[in-house]
């Protein structure tokens, strides 16, 4: 049961690892709705981690089932990033957000009506 719980865990892992790296690159790609929805999932799991004591609750399912108390007793990871993982983690999805923050900003400034305004009288002498 141990093997299904840190392969579960692993698997949940990788999902919200994986987010959390594409979302500066979601921001690049201007895709702010799939940011949005990225930046929800990775909050719940936050939420999920403060409501258990800064723990997922997959670590005491499996800690039932062995007496192994390591950094990665209760997922498959090198035991220095299960010991990191939240520091790691958390820096990376501060700068996603970031870098998608700078990116919707530089849109909405880009398209705004006054500089698109400003854009257009521009034109306008220009083909004068």
């Amino acid at each position: 049961m141990l093997t299904v719980i840190k392969l579960l865990h692993t698997v949940i892992w990788a999902f919200l690892a994986a987010s959390i790296m594409v979302l500066p690159v979601l921001g690049v790609l201007r895709r702010f709705r799939w940011a949005a929805i990225l930046t929800v999932i990775a909050l719940l799991e936050c939420i999920v981690l403060a409501a258990n004591g800064g723990r997922c609750p997959l670590t005491a399912l499996a800690a039932r089932y062995t007496v192994d108390r390591g950094s990665n007793f209760d997922i498959y990871l090198p035991n220095w990033l299960a010991e990191h993982n939240k520091v790691v983690f958390g820096w990376l999805f501060i700068v996603g957000e970031l870098v998608i923050f700078g990116c919707w900003l530089r849109e909405r400034l880009v398209t705004s009506p006054r500089t698109a305004t400003r854009a257009s009288r521009g034109a306008n002498q220009r083909c004068n």
